[in-house]
Protein backbone atom coordinates (compact mmCIF):
# COMPACT_ATOMS: atom_id res chain seq x y z
CA UNK A 1 0.00 0.00 0.00
CA UNK A 2 1.18 3.59 -0.83
CA UNK A 3 2.04 5.83 1.88
CA UNK A 4 -0.67 8.31 1.26
CA UNK A 5 -2.98 5.51 0.60
CA UNK A 6 -5.80 4.30 2.88
CA UNK A 7 -8.75 2.15 3.01
CA UNK A 8 -12.35 3.56 1.71
CA UNK A 9 -14.80 1.91 3.34
CA UNK A 10 -18.29 1.33 1.99
CA UNK A 11 -20.83 0.22 4.25
CA UNK A 12 -22.54 -2.90 4.87
CA UNK A 13 -23.41 -5.78 7.19
CA UNK A 14 -21.17 -8.74 8.87
CA UNK A 15 -17.96 -10.03 8.04
CA UNK A 16 -18.17 -8.83 4.27
CA UNK A 17 -18.62 -4.97 5.57
CA UNK A 18 -15.40 -5.29 7.58
CA UNK A 19 -13.26 -6.70 4.74
CA UNK A 20 -15.06 -4.22 2.34
CA UNK A 21 -13.55 -1.65 4.53
CA UNK A 22 -10.47 -2.51 3.99
CA UNK A 23 -10.10 -2.57 0.35
CA UNK A 24 -7.24 0.24 -0.77
CA UNK A 25 -8.15 2.81 -3.07
CA UNK A 26 -5.29 5.83 -3.99
CA UNK A 27 -6.61 8.64 -1.72
CA UNK A 28 -5.58 11.82 -0.01
CA UNK A 29 -5.99 11.01 3.52
CA UNK A 30 -2.89 9.71 5.04
CA UNK A 31 -2.59 6.04 6.89
CA UNK A 32 -1.16 7.78 9.94
CA UNK A 33 1.59 5.87 12.36
CA UNK A 34 0.79 4.28 15.66
CA UNK A 35 3.33 5.69 18.40
CA UNK A 36 3.95 4.78 21.62
CA UNK A 37 3.28 6.58 24.61
CA UNK A 38 5.72 5.69 26.60
CA UNK A 39 4.74 8.19 29.62
CA UNK A 40 1.42 7.11 29.62
CA UNK A 41 2.22 3.62 29.55
CA UNK A 42 4.48 3.64 32.28
CA UNK A 43 1.87 5.19 34.22
CA UNK A 44 -1.15 2.75 33.70
CA UNK A 45 1.03 -0.11 33.61
CA UNK A 46 0.06 -1.50 30.02
CA UNK A 47 1.29 -0.80 26.35
CA UNK A 48 -0.61 2.53 25.14
CA UNK A 49 -0.51 3.33 21.74
CA UNK A 50 -1.52 6.66 20.12
CA UNK A 51 -3.44 6.90 16.46
CA UNK A 52 -1.69 9.75 15.19
CA UNK A 53 -4.68 11.35 13.11
CA UNK A 54 -3.27 14.89 13.70
CA UNK A 55 -0.66 13.99 10.93
CA UNK A 56 -3.82 14.04 8.23
CA UNK A 57 -3.17 17.28 6.04
CA UNK A 58 -6.14 18.54 7.73
CA UNK A 59 -5.00 17.63 11.54
CA UNK A 60 -8.41 15.88 11.69
CA UNK A 61 -9.82 12.12 11.25
CA UNK A 62 -12.74 14.06 9.97
CA UNK A 63 -11.18 14.23 6.04
CA UNK A 64 -11.41 10.15 6.01
CA UNK A 65 -15.23 10.32 6.61
CA UNK A 66 -15.69 13.39 3.90
CA UNK A 67 -13.44 11.86 1.59
CA UNK A 68 -15.29 8.34 1.52
CA UNK A 69 -18.38 10.23 0.99
CA UNK A 70 -17.94 11.85 -1.81
CA UNK A 71 -15.71 9.56 -3.38
CA UNK A 72 -18.55 6.87 -4.09
CA UNK A 73 -21.09 9.91 -5.04
CA UNK A 74 -21.84 9.41 -8.42
CA UNK A 75 -19.91 11.46 -10.80
CA UNK A 76 -22.51 13.89 -12.18
CA UNK A 77 -24.29 14.74 -8.09
CA UNK A 78 -20.24 15.08 -6.93
CA UNK A 79 -20.22 17.57 -9.50
CA UNK A 80 -22.76 19.55 -9.07
CA UNK A 81 -21.20 20.42 -5.26
CA UNK A 82 -21.27 19.66 -1.91
CA UNK A 83 -22.02 21.42 1.01
CA UNK A 84 -21.78 21.04 5.10
CA UNK A 85 -22.02 22.96 7.80
CA UNK A 86 -18.66 23.11 10.60
CA UNK A 87 -17.04 24.72 13.16
CA UNK A 88 -13.72 23.78 11.60
CA UNK A 89 -12.78 19.93 11.43
CA UNK A 90 -15.22 18.99 9.51
CA UNK A 91 -15.71 21.82 6.99
CA UNK A 92 -11.48 21.23 6.42
CA UNK A 93 -11.71 17.74 5.43
CA UNK A 94 -14.82 18.19 2.85
CA UNK A 95 -12.82 21.17 1.63
CA UNK A 96 -9.63 19.18 1.45
CA UNK A 97 -11.53 16.18 -0.20
CA UNK A 98 -13.62 18.50 -2.63
CA UNK A 99 -10.19 19.77 -4.31
CA UNK A 100 -9.06 16.16 -4.49
CA UNK A 101 -11.97 15.28 -6.40
CA UNK A 102 -12.54 18.32 -8.13
CA UNK A 103 -15.79 19.53 -6.78
CA UNK A 104 -16.59 22.78 -5.45
CA UNK A 105 -17.56 22.90 -1.57
CA UNK A 106 -19.47 25.24 0.38
CA UNK A 107 -18.65 25.65 3.64
CA UNK A 108 -21.29 27.07 6.51
CA UNK A 109 -19.49 28.01 9.31
CA UNK A 110 -20.58 30.05 12.27
CA UNK A 111 -19.82 33.78 12.44
CA UNK A 112 -17.71 32.93 15.68
CA UNK A 113 -15.18 30.49 13.89
CA UNK A 114 -11.34 31.32 14.60
CA UNK A 115 -10.20 33.10 11.77
CA UNK A 116 -7.51 30.61 11.01
CA UNK A 117 -10.27 27.96 10.82
CA UNK A 118 -12.28 30.61 8.23
CA UNK A 119 -9.16 31.28 6.08
CA UNK A 120 -7.93 27.53 6.50
CA UNK A 121 -11.24 26.16 4.71
CA UNK A 122 -10.88 29.37 2.24
CA UNK A 123 -7.23 28.32 1.42
CA UNK A 124 -8.41 24.94 0.05
CA UNK A 125 -10.40 26.75 -2.78
CA UNK A 126 -13.55 26.24 -0.43
CA UNK A 127 -16.64 29.15 -0.33
CA UNK A 128 -17.38 30.17 2.67
CA UNK A 129 -20.62 31.33 4.10
CA UNK A 130 -20.59 32.53 7.81
CA UNK A 131 -23.92 32.47 9.55
CA UNK A 132 -24.93 32.96 12.86
CA UNK A 133 -23.38 32.65 16.54
CA UNK A 134 -23.37 28.46 17.14
CA UNK A 135 -23.23 25.30 14.54
CA UNK A 136 -26.71 25.09 15.03
CA UNK A 137 -27.68 28.38 12.88
CA UNK A 138 -25.06 27.29 10.75
CA UNK A 139 -26.39 23.64 10.12
CA UNK A 140 -30.13 25.16 9.47
CA UNK A 141 -28.45 27.18 6.97
CA UNK A 142 -26.48 24.79 4.93
CA UNK A 143 -29.74 22.90 4.98
CA UNK A 144 -31.51 25.54 3.19
CA UNK A 145 -28.69 26.20 0.53
CA UNK A 146 -28.78 22.61 -0.04
CA UNK A 147 -32.48 22.51 -1.48
CA UNK A 148 -31.98 25.49 -2.93
CA UNK A 149 -28.60 25.28 -5.01
CA UNK A 150 -29.00 21.13 -5.20
CA UNK A 151 -25.70 20.70 -3.69
CA UNK A 152 -24.84 17.36 -1.83
CA UNK A 153 -24.96 17.20 2.10
CA UNK A 154 -22.15 15.94 3.33
CA UNK A 155 -23.19 15.14 7.20
CA UNK A 156 -20.07 15.36 9.57
CA UNK A 157 -21.04 12.26 11.10
CA UNK A 158 -24.36 10.33 10.57
CA UNK A 159 -24.35 9.15 7.31
CA UNK A 160 -23.09 5.42 6.49
CA UNK A 161 -20.43 6.23 4.06
CA UNK A 162 -18.88 8.81 6.57
CA UNK A 163 -18.93 6.08 9.31
CA UNK A 164 -17.41 3.98 6.99
CA UNK A 165 -14.77 6.53 6.21
CA UNK A 166 -13.70 7.04 9.84
CA UNK A 167 -13.13 3.47 10.34
CA UNK A 168 -10.36 2.50 8.06
CA UNK A 169 -8.62 3.74 11.20
CA UNK A 170 -9.62 0.21 12.24
CA UNK A 171 -8.26 -1.52 10.20
CA UNK A 172 -5.43 0.62 10.07
CA UNK A 173 -5.08 -0.40 14.34
CA UNK A 174 -5.39 -4.23 12.78
CA UNK A 175 -2.81 -4.32 11.12
CA UNK A 176 -0.23 -1.88 12.77
CA UNK A 177 -0.79 -3.67 15.94
CA UNK A 178 -0.40 -6.98 14.61
CA UNK A 179 -3.81 -7.94 15.40
CA UNK A 180 -2.77 -7.48 19.25
CA UNK A 181 -5.06 -4.88 20.76
CA UNK A 182 -7.19 -5.83 23.98
CA UNK A 183 -9.38 -2.05 24.36
CA UNK A 184 -9.64 0.86 21.63
CA UNK A 185 -10.06 3.86 23.21
CA UNK A 186 -12.55 6.14 21.21
CA UNK A 187 -13.23 9.83 21.82
CA UNK A 188 -17.14 10.50 21.09
CA UNK A 189 -18.62 13.86 19.98
CA UNK A 190 -21.12 13.16 17.34
CA UNK A 191 -20.39 9.19 17.38
CA UNK A 192 -19.47 8.54 13.68
CA UNK A 193 -15.75 7.66 14.61
CA UNK A 194 -16.67 5.06 17.28
CA UNK A 195 -19.38 3.77 14.86
CA UNK A 196 -17.12 3.34 12.14
CA UNK A 197 -14.08 1.90 14.49
CA UNK A 198 -16.24 -0.72 16.33
CA UNK A 199 -18.14 -1.55 13.01
CA UNK A 200 -15.22 -3.06 12.21
CA UNK A 201 -13.34 -4.20 15.26
CA UNK A 202 -16.77 -6.34 16.47
CA UNK A 203 -16.70 -7.89 13.40
CA UNK A 204 -13.50 -9.02 12.70
CA UNK A 205 -12.35 -9.50 16.39
CA UNK A 206 -14.87 -9.26 19.03
CA UNK A 207 -12.96 -10.07 21.63
CA UNK A 208 -11.49 -6.67 21.57
CA UNK A 209 -12.99 -3.93 23.50
CA UNK A 210 -14.31 -0.75 22.08
CA UNK A 211 -14.70 2.16 24.69
CA UNK A 212 -15.93 5.27 24.12
CA UNK A 213 -14.25 8.36 25.76
CA UNK A 214 -15.77 12.11 26.52
CA UNK A 215 -14.73 14.96 28.57
CA UNK A 216 -14.96 15.24 32.16
CA UNK A 217 -15.89 18.90 33.20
Amino acid sequence: MKPDAVPVGRPARGTSAARDTGQSRLRRARETPLDPAARLSARVGAQVLLKREDLQPVFSFKLRGAYNKMAHLAPDRRAGGVICASAGNHGQGVAYAARALGAHAVIVMPQTTPEIKVQAVRGMGAEVVQVGDAYTAAQRHAEALCAERGLEFVHPFDDPLVMAGQGTIADELRRQSHGRMSVVFVPVGGGGLIAGIAGYVKTLMPEVRVIGVEPFD
